[in-house]
């Protein structure tokens, strides 16, 4: 069997967030809104946005950026959300006493946030017939 390299892509910077206290299921939609938009159009987003967990999505993107102007000296001009996922952490497990001596168990998930932001580089236009 031969080893398969990997392309390591020098333009990528990552941002993650563990223990956010909201489901997948109710960041994904807006982690789907951000994804290919520029950085601060995505923060403005999410600005005013209504959800509650729009703020932690809003730090972790701002995380991404402090990352990629530190440590890779990127402008932050050019940044772009390429990707954006979550995942499933624990879930805290509760009860709640119902009726006739009964119990009613809430769950209480918890998810990890990534952010992967991308520079942007200006493409060239290529002149050709239409085909």
């Amino acid at each position: 069997m031969s080893k398969i390299k990997k392309q390591i892509d020098t333009k990528l910077v990552k941002s993650i967030n563990k223990n956010v206290r909201s489901s997948t299921r109710k960041l994904n939609p807006i982690l789907k809104s951000i994804v290919g938009k520029k950085v601060d159009i995505a923060i403005r987003d999410l600005t005013f946005s209504d959800k509650r967990i729009s703020k932690d999505i809003k730090k972790t993107i701002s995380s991404a950026v402090a990352n990629a102007e530190n440590n890779y000296q990127y402008d932050i001009d050019k940044l772009v959300v390429k990707e954006a996922y979550c995942g499933k952490q624990v879930v805290m497990k509760r009860f709640r006493a119902r009726a006739k001596g009964r119990a009613a168990e809430i769950m209480k998930p918890y998810s990890n946030l990534t952010i992967i932001l991308t520079e942007k580089e200006k493409q060239t236009e290529k002149h050709g017939t239409k085909s």
